[in-house]
């Protein structure tokens, strides 16, 4: 996509503002709305000088290896960028934030504000990293629930193809995640809050669900992002069916694909744009749970590069430890042939940071129109 290109979709300020006003006297009805997360809202957090963490999101918060950002720690307002108000002003219906402090003064207007808007919330707390910071987190799962938290939600790795160069490091990464989920669940069970654990681009659904499985317990779950398998071969739908049965928050997105020299490209798009069944997939999980939230993470950024036919990129994957069998490439590869991007994949690099969030505003209010009109969110 060329500068003009993506400057085209972005419009002009006003149009989109206008859009959002809209937004905000349309709502649905037996279902919660959806909310938003820190990543949708990247580049206008940056646009107003709220630096790269509060762009990032709860991307990659908190893992052992090398981090992709804290922003979900880092509370509501960064610089000038206040994700509560923003969320509102767009019409969305809840948030994916922290508090600003575990203060109880802080906290009780943090909730005031909060139940005002009739907006749900969903917080990362920091997980404890041992047996001697197990205070620490017990204090801030306290004052999360007591800020009025639904749930948790956890993303503790980055992308596996590009963070590690060999099978070990990454299956120690994982089993230090898995002890952690030990650490915090009686807690977790204490205070009656679930963990939700995202999918992000570090262990495939199987290896996942055999976590959950194991650790057997209602306190902790996963928050399904609908679209970070593909960068690991797996179809969606199969992502979904293997981790339904754990599933307890969803990142809602959708996702175009597009070949390149050493794989394919994976972005983010539009609502409806994309290549995944958006509509089967939200009934599959209304049907676990009629108040399943759904937080919009329309992320824009350049496209990610899945580079299949590379060495490195299969260099954390065992036969035996974990396994990516050829017929899910296949699959995927076939997916990726099938199915070629409808517009050009968004792109912000060349964009000036006011452009980048201009056409992050109109992604997004695309995605806001496509869940009201067609999910019932």
């Amino acid at each position: 996509m060329t500068r003009r290109m993506a400057l085209a979709m972005a419009g002009s300020a006003p149009a989109w503002l206008s859009s959002m006003a809209s937004s905000l006297s349309a709502q649905t009805g037996k279902y919660p709305r959806m909310g938003g997360t820190p990543s949708a809202f990247g580049n206008i957090s940056r646009a107003m000088g709220g630096g790269r963490g509060a762009a990032r999101g709860a991307e990659g918060a908190q893992a052992p290896a090398p981090q992709r950002g804290q922003g979900a720690a880092r509370g509501p307002a960064q610089g000038g960028f206040d994700i509560i108000e923003h969320c509102r002003k767009i019409g969305l219906g809840g948030v994916q934030t922290n508090p600003p402090s575990t203060d109880p003064d802080e906290i009780k207007k943090f909730r005031e504000r909060l139940e005002k808007y009739e907006m749900h919330l969903v917080t990362d707390p920091r997980l404890p990293a041992d047996q001697n910071d197990l205070a620490r987190f017990e204090a801030e799962v306290i004052a999360h629930k007591e800020a009025g938290a639904r749930l948790f939600h956890a993303a503790l790795t980055g992308r596996r193809y590009e963070d590690f160069d060999n099978y070990e490091p990454w299956r120690a990464m994982f089993d230090r995640i898995k002890k952690q989920s030990q650490l915090a669940e009686p807690i977790l069970r204490k205070h009656r809050m679930v963990l939700a654990y995202e999918n992000h681009k570090g262990y495939r659904a199987a290896e996942q669900a055999a976590w959950m499985k194991s650790l057997s317990s209602e306190w902790i779950g996963v928050c399904l992002d609908f679209g970070n398998n593909l960068s690991l071969c797996e179809d969606p739908m199969d992502t979904l069916r293997t981790l339904l049965p754990y599933v307890r928050y969803a990142h809602i997105k959708d996702m175009a694909v597009e070949p390149y020299e050493d794989g394919f490209l994976l972005s983010e798009v539009p609502l409806g744009q994309g290549i995944l069944d958006l509509k089967t997939m939200v009934s599959m999980l209304r049907q676990k749970d009629p108040n399943m939230i759904f937080n919009l993470e329309m992320i824009t950024r350049d496209p990610l590069k899945i580079p299949v036919y590379t060495a490195k990129y299969w260099a954390t994957f065992d036969d035996t430890g974990s396994p990516l069998p050829g017929r899910d490439l296949a699959k995927v590869l076939d997916l990726v042939r099938k199915n070629p991007p409808k517009s050009p994949l968004p792109r912000t690099s060349g964009l000036s940071p006011q452009e980048a969030a201009d056409l992050e505003a109109k992604l997004n209010q695309a995605c806001i129109d496509y869940a009201r009109k067609h999910l019932e969110l």
